[in-house]
């Protein structure tokens, strides 16, 4: 089997461009070299995984619940294990990590909720769900295919591996790694029941139910919306509980959407351009750290939100009913 190139290569460098540079939180904001670097790293370190789950779950025909499950195992590997920022009360002086760590701070397990719920949601919104719902609605001829071949997959896998064990071995070097092994213990456990869930609920038949579905630019509009409160929520216990209210309401909303007969790829993507078009919009109000001028940021935070807009009209174009008959 050949590797997909196109496509494979479309998620590499779509996933950390969601993942990190959508945000415009860090130093590296505005300065286009710099983060054209930084792909180097990043690349490897959210574009690999991405392809990893969905090479896994169309391998496995495990779905959209099977992918999202592993994205968030992936979520917990980063925040808890990797980066270990999940524990983090201060973390690279971030001025404003106190205000979202200190609140729900649970001191015997050394953990905030908030950090927890926010680092893992937005790794399975952002750094892999909706690069892979905007990839493959781009890409509608490879949709339910493998793009990487043998050789490649272990490529990737090694690729992976390599930019964790660098940003490990940096969070020891700087004094950023601040988790014990026993939340290191408890942190892979529940990736591992992540991963298992997702291909014990992911195998699982649909079972498709009669009922109206919105039409994607509704579907578009919740997401946006579901998003935006997310980020504004302040984090405090009541926020948190708040969020987690949303998070959980969200869900269920969107799959009953996803088991009525009408539901299709273009609701995929409505899902995903709302929450990438909502991170987007948030990230002018974001605060970078470092030596980054106003100029800098707001260019940036122009650039790429046009990026993600761009792209989710192109998407939305491609995902048209009469697009490939029109092509053929």
């Amino acid at each position: 089997m050949r590797t997909a190139w196109l496509p494979a290569l479309g998620l590499f460098v779509l996933a950390p461009v969601c993942a990190e540079y959508l945000w415009g939180y860090d130093d590296s904001t505005g300065h286009p070299g710099t983060l054209l670097g930084n792909l180097v790293v990043f690349s490897p370190l959210y574009g690999a995984p991405a392809l990893l789950i969905r090479e896994r779950a169309r391998r496995r025909g495990l779905g959209w619940p099977g992918i999202l499950l592993l994205a968030a195992a992936f979520g917990v590997v980063e925040a808890a294990i990797v980066d270990q920022s999940m524990w983090s009360t201060g973390y690279r002086d971030i001025p404003y990590w106190e205000e979202m760590s200190v609140p729900t701070y649970l001191s015997p397990i050394g953990l905030s909720l908030y950090l927890a719920l926010s680092f893992v949601g937005g790794h399975v919104i952002l750094s892999i769900g909706s690069p892979i719902a905007l990839v493959e609605t781009l890409a509608p001829r490879r949709r339910h295919d493998r793009w990487l071949g043998p050789v490649m997959t272990w490529v990737v896998a090694a690729l992976y591996a390599a930019a964790c064990a660098l940003v490990l071995a940096d969070a020891h070097a700087t004094g950023e790694a601040s988790a014990t092994w026993g939340q290191l213990l408890a942190s892979g456990v529940a990736a591992v029941g992540l991963v298992v869930a997702a291909h014990v609920v992911g195998r699982r038949p649909a079972l498709i139910v009669p009922g109206p579905v919105p039409r994607p630019a509704l579907v578009g509009a919740a997401a946006l919306v579901a998003m935006i409160g997310w980020v504004a929520i302040p984090p405090t216990r009541i926020g948190t509980a708040l969020v987690a209210l949303l998070a959980v309401g969200a869900v269920t909303l969107v799959l009953r959407w996803s088991r009525r007969g009408d539901w299709g790829q273009r609701h995929v993507l409505a899902l995903a351009s709302g929450a990438l078009v909502a991170a987007g919009c948030f990230a002018f109000l974001t605060t970078p750290i470092g030596d980054v001028g106003d100029a800098q940021k707001y260019g940036h935070n122009i650039v790429l939100l046009l990026v993600v807009a761009l792209l989710s009209a192109w998407a939305a174009h491609r995902a048209r009913p009469g697009y490939r008959r029109a092509r053929a």
